[in-house]
């Protein structure tokens, strides 16, 4: 079936033999290799980037540009920062990880879509964001639920506050909520800093800001290349 797209076994190949993938440098030349390296979710992640970007590029959601171009932008870095925090600092999978950070804005994109379709529902940018805002958590879940995924994984999507505080080992919500926040702040480290003390995630994750400085010291060239994978 991925062979059957060009486009995307390119995307596949390339993961595949990226330097955050292809530790022993050796790089593969087929597809079913690539596969076999990546694993069932990691494709599974590439493919939804795939899908969202042949979706931004579609004319009759031209208008949606800026939009969509965030989106897209937004969620491979969250799933690059998802899958760094899953294995640096947690026991959770780094692979379901960086396919919840890759899904975690699909709400948005259901309500983006409509949009397009309806114009006089969301008459100015400003009524479009306070829907996106509203409803987005709640349709990605259950677009997710719909679709048989995991339900730690549509639970993390379908998650609005990650201010909880919660016993037990760091979990798939808890990196999620990490990610998204790493990737909102970009270059603002103090806000991220103050915005990490007051998240109990951040406490599980052990992301003081000694260690979050280290993380994203660390991981930048990785997180870079991860998300020019998905994106390219």
């Amino acid at each position: 079936m991925v062979g059957s797209e060009p486009a995307l076994a390119a995307r596949l190949m390339r993961i595949a033999n990226s330097a955050s993938l292809n530790r022993s440098g050796k790089n593969v030349t087929d597809l079913r290799t690539a596969i076999n390296r990546l694993g069932y979710t990691m494709v599974r992640s590439a493919a939804m980037s795939f899908a969202m970007n042949q979706m931004r590029n579609a004319n009759k959601l031209a208008g949606l540009a800026p939009h969509l171009n965030r989106l897209w932008e937004e969620s491979t870095y969250v799933a690059a920062y998802a899958f760094v925090l899953a294995r640096t600092c947690s026991r959770v999978n780094p692979d379901e990880a960086m396919l919840t950070g890759m899904l975690h804005g699909i709400g948005k994109l259901y309500i983006l879509t409509r949009a397009a379709g309806h114009p006089a529902l969301f008459a100015n940018e400003a009524a479009l964001n306070d829907i996106i805002a509203d409803w987005h958590a709640s349709i990605g879940k259950a677009i997710l639920e719909n679709w048989d995924f995991a339900e730690p994984l549509s639970r993390a999507v379908g998650q609005e506050d990650f201010t909880c505080d919660s016993k037990g080992a760091p979990d798939l919500t808890d990196v999620v909520g990490a990610a998204i926040m790493m990737v909102g702040h970009g270059t603002d480290i103090a806000g991220l800093e103050l915005d990490l003390k007051q998240q109990p995630a951040a406490k599980r994750l052990g992301l003081n800001e000694s260690k979050t400085m280290a993380v994203m010291q660390d991981s930048a060239a990785e997180v870079t290349a991860l998300s020019r994978a998905l994106s390219d």
